[in-house]
């Protein structure tokens, strides 16, 4: 049974479902749109405010749905827009020739059923596809005073955004020479309160992303050994006083404004004529999920560039409520798949959106890199390093090595055949079945002290260590 207007309506919960729905409509919403026709499916992914895009599957013969979105209505908005497009632009589904786990997972969970007649929705609750599209028309009339007196009010606001961000790095930078002054032991035994103290400052002063990064100083410093903390602690103090003196110098530059203050929108981004684009094969590397301080959870997707010949990567960060659970994926460590990538504007871009995905990849091997005749395993970590000082984690494709394990229980990754015995540290406890494993290359992040693990590559084949 295929879609019509007025089976949407029939549908959708309320009024407020169908408005919603009607702004989610653009392509620009939607980087994968498929369908199969023998199963009578179609599917798509819908880019919501993470990076990390909500997967909606719809079944044309009984109008069943799945969307991995929080929602509590039913069918929610990225549903209810997946079935506008089917209605009203069905071309804009490609045709698989399968499809995709997920989406056969949904259907092997399932029962058929008869969908009801539609039925129109009379009185106070009745609601229609051409209100809902009046309601948008009408909310894009605006009177031309109306424009200017906005733009002007945003200026106002930008300004004075910049003046009260300008005295909060005042104020931080005072705050920085008082715990030098004090000593950094202290500064480590006390980093929790003291740090929190002037992260709330800085929340009020509006450097909110910057107020977020100096709460979790404490727990970065926490998870070293103790002898190790004092450094850790001068790194991350150095971090922010570039950070700071780098802003004074560009405070309209966007990544700084994004480190320091508030991020752009996704629409921004993609708008951006600035913007690095990258079309190719990526594969998830895997996922870094940290629990923040000030209630939410950020969630990092590690990408590998597939098509090129030196490493490549890309992040794909979310942040959601700690209350609201843990979200369902998009991306699973191991996928592969062809999309066009945006990069937020940087010098050193990672930050990324998939703004279209064209299809999945078959598996296989990485790229053979060349690791050059020295292959210093913190190359990479000098280059991000010289171009953006304040990074925190910085990907690295480490040369060939091995895993292994010390008298404390410190995992290390070695390089191997190196006369001087280069070895960096591992966070975290190391599976025990990879040590001594002849690793081709690893994929991890360096934070300046630690590696976090994402994937290998070996003689078994790819290996999952995130």
């Amino acid at each position: 049974m295929e879609f019509d207007l007025k089976i949407i309506e029939a549908l959708a919960p309320d009024q407020a479902s169908l408005s919603a729905a009607s702004k989610l409509t653009k392509r620009s919403n939607w980087p994968r749109l498929e369908k199969n026709e023998q199963q009578a499916l179609i599917w798509g992914e819908c880019q919501g405010s993470g990076s990390n895009p909500y997967r909606v599957v719809v079944d044309r013969g009984d109008h069943g749905y799945k969307c991995t979105c929080p929602s509590r209505k039913f069918p929610c908005k990225h549903t209810l827009a997946l079935m506008w497009i089917a209605a009203t632009a069905p071309a804009s589904f490609a045709a698989a020739e399968s499809s995709p786990e997920w989406v056969n997972d949904w259907l092997g969970r399932r029962r058929k059923t008869t969908p009801p007649p539609a039925q129109p929705i009379e009185g106070a609750a009745a609601k229609s596809i051409d209100e809902a599209a009046r309601t948008d028309e009408s909310a894009a009339v605006e009177d031309v005073a109306a424009v200017e007196r906005r733009e002007a009010a945003q200026r106002k606001r930008a300004e004075d955004t910049r003046q009260a961000v300008s005295a909060a790095l005042d104020e931080l930078d005072q705050w920085i020479a008082d715990q030098l002054r004090l000593g950094l032991s202290g500064f480590v035994d006390g980093s929790s309160d003291r740090c929190r103290r002037i992260a709330a400052r800085l929340v009020d002063m509006k450097a909110t992303a910057l107020a977020g990064r100096i709460d979790e100083i404490p727990s970065r410093l926490m998870a070293l050994r103790s002898e190790e903390r004092p450094d850790a602690a001068i790194r991350e103090l150095g971090k922010l006083v570039l950070l700071a003196k780098a802003w004074r110098s560009a405070p309209d530059d966007p990544e700084l404004k994004r480190l320091v203050s508030t991020s752009e929108t996704r629409e921004q981004v993609l708008a951006n004529p600035d913007a690095r684009r990258v079309e190719s094969f990526w594969e998830v590397l895997g996922e870094k999920i940290e629990s923040r301080r000030d209630g939410l959870v950020s969630h990092s997707t590690w990408l590998l560039d597939l098509k090129s010949a030196t490493p490549q990567f890309a992040v794909l960060l979310d942040y959601f409520p700690a209350s609201a659970g843990r979200r369902s994926n998009a991306f699973a460590p191991g996928d592969r798949f062809d999309a066009r990538l945006v990069f937020y504007p940087s010098r050193k871009p990672l930050r990324a959106l998939v703004a279209e995905r064209m299809g999945e990849v078959t598996s296989g091997a990485w790229p053979d890199f060349s690791f050059g005749t020295a292959k210093d395993p913190l190359a990479g970590h000098a280059s991000y390093q010289d171009a953006a000082p304040w990074i925190t984690d910085c990907p690295l494709m480490l040369p060939p090595g091995a895993i292994l394990v010390d008298d404390r229980g410190t995992g290390w990754w070695q390089a191997a055949d190196d006369p001087q015995g280069i070895a960096l540290p591992i966070a975290g406890a190391v599976n025990q079945t990879l040590l001594g494993l002849d690793l081709a290359a690893t994929a991890a992040l360096w934070d300046g002290a630690r590696l976090d693990l994402l994937a290998a590559q070996s003689g078994f084949g790819r290996l999952d260590l995130s």
